[in-house]
């Protein structure tokens, strides 16, 4: 379907403008120049208020001191006629066969952003992101992978920073040579050091035994000393106390070689490690720490990479869904619910690049809808619109546009609400683009 544009206009006696008729040219630039106060933007509000419907009508449409209402004629290229005429501006639709419609025509495919491009010039960047990704049709899939995104992100953020928090923790803890891998048991070490004491008490008792035993012996060497004294007496008790003293003789020499062969063991080193159980203890539970510290950090940087990868894979999805789409310029895109344009943001764009991607979006939301009105262009150098206004003529868009000018890149110039040059029946030139080459923009 070809897009629809304006074959030409005539406007009497609306805002500031007394009486106007432009042929604008049908694919490129249309510039309406003039002092300011002159009735340029009068022009474009006619033309909007005029196909767009009764929103758009001025609060003071009739021209003042005129004694006639507005009278506003427009011809389409499809053979349209749309006038508004009388007190109220009452809309008349008339195809070329003479059957007459109304405003719901005019909107199948009138835009918005078509007769009031400002609207989305000055919409915040989530706005003009949103609009876009309407346009293309990929707007709940893409804020669905936005979402995953940022919440990918955040999780490899806080993982992160967990990471560097036990990485740091980690290398500031001190670490112990010479102790156990585990900690000391205090119990077990006096249940250690209880057995020596036990084993060393029986040694003990076996040394009190031989004293008792060679106490009894020099008893009873004394009592044979006694018993010599009276050995003729006591003969017989001689023979019986020498028998048990014999018998005593072996028992000593029995106890002793077993004493002799006696061996007490130190505690020395048990009762140390008991005193230093604490200390030891607490230098293996930092080991213990250090290393728990290690492998959590670890973990989470392993973590941390998983989902760097995960991130690295939503983004490739979104690249490949906007890839997909058809967008209505190369090199437009939107990252991080902002539109992109040849990697720039919009307030990274300059004039004339913003007026490229609001008019391309404005085509955009309606095919059918070949023109847009573009107001206050003196914001463009003249290579700027030069180059504008042959991206329009390349793309077959028609644009009308007013500047605060009265140079020769105006085809019409608007002097108290009337054309004073430039005012013509027939096409006007197309504004060549000098000086302008291709890749300027």
């Amino acid at each position: 379907m070809e897009s629809i544009k304006i074959a030409s206009l005539r406007l009497e006696n609306v805002k500031r403008v007394r009486a106007v008729s432009i042929v604008p040219t049908e694919n490129g630039l249309t510039v309406i120049g003039g002092r300011n106060g002159q009735g340029k933007t009068s022009i474009l509000d006619a033309i909007a208020w005029a196909l767009g419907g009764d929103r758009y009508k001025p609060t003071a449409a009739k021209r003042e001191g005129s004694v006639l209402p507005p009278d506003l004629e427009i011809r389409l290229s499809n053979g349209l006629l749309v006038q508004r005429k009388g007190k109220a501006g009452a809309l008349t639709v008339t195809d070329p066969q003479g059957k007459r419609y109304g405003q719901t025509l005019l909107s199948e495919f009138v835009t918005t952003f078509a007769i009031d491009l400002p609207k989305f010039l000055n919409a915040t960047d989530k706005e003009k992101a949103d609009t876009l990704l309407r346009i293309i049709g990929v707007g709940d899939a893409l804020r669905a992978l936005e979402s995953r995104e940022k919440e990918t992100y955040n999780r490899r953020r806080a993982i992160g920073q967990i990471a560097d928090q036990k990485e740091k923790f980690a290398r500031e803890m001190p670490t112990y040579d010479g102790v156990p891998d585990a900690p000391v048991s205090a119990s077990e070490l006096i249940r250690a050091q209880q057995e020596i004491l036990v084993r060393n008490g029986e040694n003990q008792r076996k040394r009190e035994r031989l004293n008792a035993i060679t106490l009894k012996k020099h008893g009873l060497f004394d009592d044979l000393r006694r018993a010599d004294e009276q050995i003729e007496e006591m003969k017989k008790r001689r023979d019986e106390l020498m028998a048990r003293y014999n018998e005593t003789v072996q028992d000593e020499e029995a106890a002793l070689k077993t004493v002799s062969e006696l061996q007490d063991e130190s505690t020395a080193e048990l009762e140390a490690n008991i005193a230093m159980v604490d200390e030891i203890n607490r230098k293996v539970r930092a080991n213990l720490d250090k290393e728990r510290a290690e492998d959590d950090a670890r973990q989470m940087r392993g973590e941390y990479d998983t989902l760097s990868a995960q991130l690295e894979s939503i983004r490739g999805e979104k690249r490949a869904l906007l890839d997909g789409a058809a967008l209505p310029l190369p090199e437009l895109t939107v990252e991080d619910g902002k539109l992109l344009y040849k990697g720039y943001t919009w307030d990274g764009m300059s004039a004339s690049e913003q007026m490229i991607v609001g008019t391309a979006i404005a085509r955009a939301l309606n095919p059918a809808c070949g023109f847009v009105l573009l107001d206050k262009l003196e914001q463009m150098d003249l290579e700027t619109l030069r180059g504008f206004a042959a991206w329009l003529e390349a793309e077959g868009l028609q644009a009308i546009a007013t500047r605060v000018s009265t140079g020769e890149e105006c085809q019409i110039i608007i002097e108290d609400g009337e054309a004073v040059e430039g005012k013509t029946d027939k096409p006007q030139e197309t504004f060549t683009p000098r000086g302008w080459t291709e890749g300027m923009f």
